[in-house]
């Protein structure tokens, strides 16, 4: 949605009320949702002041690194610059692509720091501040919003299997402490836990900040699932960039994508044609793209993505311990799918 747009669907719903009040939430009533919208602006997160997050593809960005390990701010702002220029739709900074579990708070700091000079006000940015202790999500919840975030991604505690009844507990703490937009991060192949679409909906209509959802499960149901619970304004992105395409053409929103790393510019085309449900557009831009989709996770991501740049000549390989660069067997499959990408030639 454009920051005109959101504006305009703001003063409509507050022209058609003679009161300000809450109306109380139900799972099975989409039309709540345009009723926490107004609650927003009139309580913590007033995200009228916010550039608002945009559909389409929103780049899983990585951290690039020095041999010795730092970051290399350099490269990291070569990065920014290239997804401003290539119409990335958002950037998402510090999640699991940007290895943010091996960044120190100061590091965080500067990543945050660097990318908001270089692409606040030209594209939404979304911060990764999800771990275990909800304590420790808010105080990094905090650090992004201080630091330029328009909006938090914040993932199921990972390891410790919490009940559902727990995720809605978890994320509606982190929700209520920080006026900051936020948006869930469902990956149970990486975290044990699984954010079902009852949930989702249900801690959307309790918690005015939750503004959407991050499904990286590759389940097509849950589009329609979770959009018949939570409502038509709950943003839904795909983590997966296999089935992102029709994970947009059955409803969904765009693309928390991994493969936007290499070809920003043909996956926000590709969410484009999505969104406008052109199925034989999305078919024809994506077609090249599948190798690479399924081969930079040939190893643990962000290894794959991180040897496909520097093999592009975009950035070093460097990466931080316990992960390793990418083992030479990989090398030339990985290739193959970068030539058919035509992001390489030789």
């Amino acid at each position: 949605m454009s920051r005109i747009s959101l504006v305009l669907a703001l003063t409509m719903a507050l022209a058609a009320t003679s009161s300000f009040a809450f109306v109380g939430p139900s799972l099975h009533a989409p039309a709540v949702r345009s009723s926490r919208r107004v609650r927003m602006t009139m309580n913590a997160v007033d995200i009228s002041s916010r550039m608002p997050i945009e559909k389409g593809s929103m780049v899983a960005l990585v951290t690039p690194m020095k041999p010795d390990g730092a970051v290399d701010e350099a490269q990291l702002r070569s990065l920014l610059q290239w997804h401003v220029a290539c119409q990335t739709d958002g950037i998402v900074v510090l999640g699991t692509t940007g290895e943010a579990s091996t960044l120190s708070f100061d590091e965080r700091a500067r990543v945050l720091d660097i990318t908001a000079e270089e692409v606040k006000g030209k594209i939404p940015i979304v911060v990764g501040t999800g771990t275990i202790d909800p304590r420790m999500v808010v105080k990094l919840t905090q650090q992004a919003r201080d630091h330029g975030a328009d909006a938090s991604l914040v993932v199921t505690p990972y390891y410790v299997k919490p009940t559902q009844k727990g995720l809605i507990s978890h994320f509606g703490f982190v929700a209520e402490a920080v006026d900051l937009p936020c948006l869930l991060y469902n990956v149970p192949g990486r975290t044990g836990s699984d954010i079902k679409p009852e949930t989702a909906a249900e801690v959307a209509s309790k918690h005015a900040g939750v503004i959407g959802m991050k499904e990286a499960t590759g389940d097509l149901a849950r589009v329609a699932a979770i959009r018949s619970l939570a409502g038509q304004d709950f943003l839904l992105y795909s983590g997966d960039d296999e089935t992102g395409a029709e994970f947009v053409l059955q409803g969904g929103d765009g693309v928390i994508s991994v493969t936007s790393n290499i070809v920003p510019e043909q996956m926000h085309m590709l969410m484009m044609a999505a969104l406008d449900k052109d199925k034989t557009r999305a078919k024809a831009i994506n077609t090249p793209l599948k190798l690479l989709h399924q081969r930079l996770f040939l190893q643990a991501n962000p290894i794959p993505v991180k040897w496909a740049l520097y093999r592009m000549g975009r950035m070093g390989q460097a990466i931080r311990p316990p992960l390793t660069v990418l083992e030479e067997e990989f090398h030339a499959p990985l290739e193959e799918a970068l030539r058919a990408a035509g992001v390489i030639s030789d």
